[in-house]
């Protein structure tokens, strides 16, 4: 009985060892008689992701994150589990980002070769490959804490914003805002004139272009006119009579061309003189445009002008009256 006893506790005893060792490998994700695919990552910063983080492909955890160490030059890299051995991506990367709201961090797998959205995640995958080979590119999305405090510095700027707004934006300024709105319109308003008016102008233009079309088409036609007439005038003598009055033309053309080069003969014989008459023309119109001397005095002052002008309105009144009136003026007597 007592042995009996024994060969009990002994089995409990191994039926335990082997529950803690099941346990311990289950626990550890480990599969026996399976060795697990290692990959190295390369990050500029983990954020939140630790050991045991789970690794994930496609939503699907095909592992977990074994160790996070530094390494050189400022960079991190983190040593990737693969228990079920996947299929790996043939350009593979890995995002770092938060799993949940609970601090919970995971390791996703994608491809390079696929779009990424975000142009700061594609830049630092871009810079953990130009690192060296030897390990996969890697990139940390921001937490859910980072983005709280940078909403919160926003909010905060909006909030400082409204205060200015708020502070200057008083009633001087909702009129002044309305005036400039009123004047911008009547700027609209009168933008649409102008154009209406420049419409009528382009219309008005047209119009002078089509009739401008129409005397052009009359001139070619008279022009037409006149070849037919040129053409039917060489076949008779009038062509000849054209040609010999314009030699007769040319010779008169000759002539006065002549007379011409005499009167300018004449004119540079006496330069002096005219140069002096315009000087003296020029010194007149001078005075008068400066309003000195009595042309100058008349042309400028319109008292003077106002003056004469009643002198000869009283003139010509009085011319009236000797004409109605002459005995009041004149007395004729015979003897």
């Amino acid at each position: 009985m007592k042995q009996r006893n024994e060969f009990a506790v002994g089995g409990a005893i191994v039926l335990a060892l082997l529950v803690v060792v099941a346990g311990a490998l289950w626990l550890s994700e480990t599969r026996l008689g399976q060795r697990p695919d290692q990959a190295t990552v390369r990050f500029r910063t983990v954020g939140g992701l630790n050991v045991g983080a789970p690794v994930t492909l496609r939503g699907v955890r095909v592992g977990r994150v074994e160790s996070v160490t530094l390494s050189g030059e400022q960079w991190v890299e983190a040593n990737l589990r693969l228990d079920s051995r996947p299929e790996v991506p043939k350009n593979p990367a890995v995002i770092a980002a938060a799993a949940s709201l609970f601090a919970e961090w995971e390791a996703q797998i994608v491809s390079l070769d696929d779009p990424i959205d975000d142009p700061n995640v594609r830049a630092e995958l871009m810079a953990a490959k130009a690192a060296g080979p030897g390990a996969w590119p890697g990139a940390t999305l921001p937490d859910v804490g980072q983005l709280t405090a940078q909403a919160s510095r926003i909010a905060s700027d909006i909030a400082v914003l409204t205060n200015r707004v708020g502070a200057v934006f008083d009633s001087t300024t909702a009129a002044r805002a309305r005036s400039s709105i009123q004047e911008f319109l009547s700027i609209v308003d009168e933008l649409g004139r102008a154009t209406k008016r420049q419409t009528g102008r382009v219309e008005r233009v047209a119009g002078r272009v089509e009739t401008g079309s129409a005397d052009l088409a009359s001139a070619a036609r008279d022009l037409r006119v006149t070849m037919a007439r040129i053409d039917s005038a060489t076949g008779d003598r009038q062509l000849t009579e054209i040609v010999e009055a314009a030699r007769g033309s040319s010779a008169d053309l000759r002539q006065a061309s002549a007379d011409l080069r005499g009167l300018f003969a004449a004119a540079r014989e006496h330069e002096v003189s005219l140069v002096r008459v315009l000087v003296a023309a020029d010194s007149v119109l001078t005075r008068m445009q400066s309003g000195r001397g009595t042309l100058g005095l008349l042309a400028s002052d319109s008292v003077l002008y106002r003056e004469t002008t009643l002198t000869m309105q009283e003139f010509r009144k009085l011319l009236q009256d000797i004409q109605v009136n002459p005995r009041r003026y004149f007395k004729f007597s015979v003897f």
